[in-house]
C-alpha cells in the first residue's frame, strides 16, 4: 500500500522565528512544510510539482505578498494563498483579493487559526467548494 501525500505548504516570511515556528506548527498537523526566507528564494525554488498551499508574510524585504501573490498567478501557480500580516486594513484587502489571497491571518494570533485555514484552502480546491474564509 502506498502512504498518502502530505499537503505541500509552501512558506515565505523573512523572520527566521517566525518562519521556524510556521513550519513547525504545520509539520505537527501533517503538512510537507518548505521554506523560505524571502519572495524571491520561493519564486525561484518554484517547479512543476504540485503545491497545495502558500503561506506568505505581507511585509518582506525583497517584495510584499500581495506582490509575491501577483507573480505567482503570473507563473501559473494555482494554490490557494494564506497571507500573514501585522498591518491589515481595507487598501491592503482590496489589493490582496484583486491578486487572488484565499484568506488573511493577522499576527501574532497564528498558531491554529493559521492550521484551520490552510486545511479550508486546500479542501476548497480539492472540492471546488467555497466555504469562505475561515472565521
Amino acid at each position: 500500500m502506498s502512504a498518502i501525500p502530505k499537503p505541500k505548504v509552501y512558506v515565505a516570511d523573512d523572520d527566521v522565528g517566525v518562519l521556524s515556528s510556521l513550519q513547525f506548527l504545520l509539520e505537527t498537523d501533517g503538512f510537507d512544510v518548505r521554506t523560505f526566507r524571502s519572495g524571491t528564494a520561493l519564486l525561484n525554488a518554484l517547479d512543476h510539482a504540485p503545491i497545495d498551499c502558500f503561506v506568505i508574510d505581507y511585509k518582506m524585504p525583497d517584495m510584499n505578498g500581495v506582490d509575491l501573490t501577483n507573480d505567482l498567478r503570473r507563473r501559473g501557480a494555482t494554490a490557494p494563498v494564506v497571507l500573514i500580516t501585522g498591518d491589515y486594513d481595507d487598501k491592503l484587502a482590496t489589493r490582496a483579493a484583486a491578486a487572488g489571497v484565499y484568506d488573511f491571518l493577522l499576527k501574532p494570533l497564528l498558531d491554529e487559526n493559521l492550521v484551520k485555514r490552510v486545511r479550508n484552502a486546500i479542501n476548497e480546491r480539492q472540492t471546488g467548494t467555497d466555504p469562505g474564509p475561515a472565521a
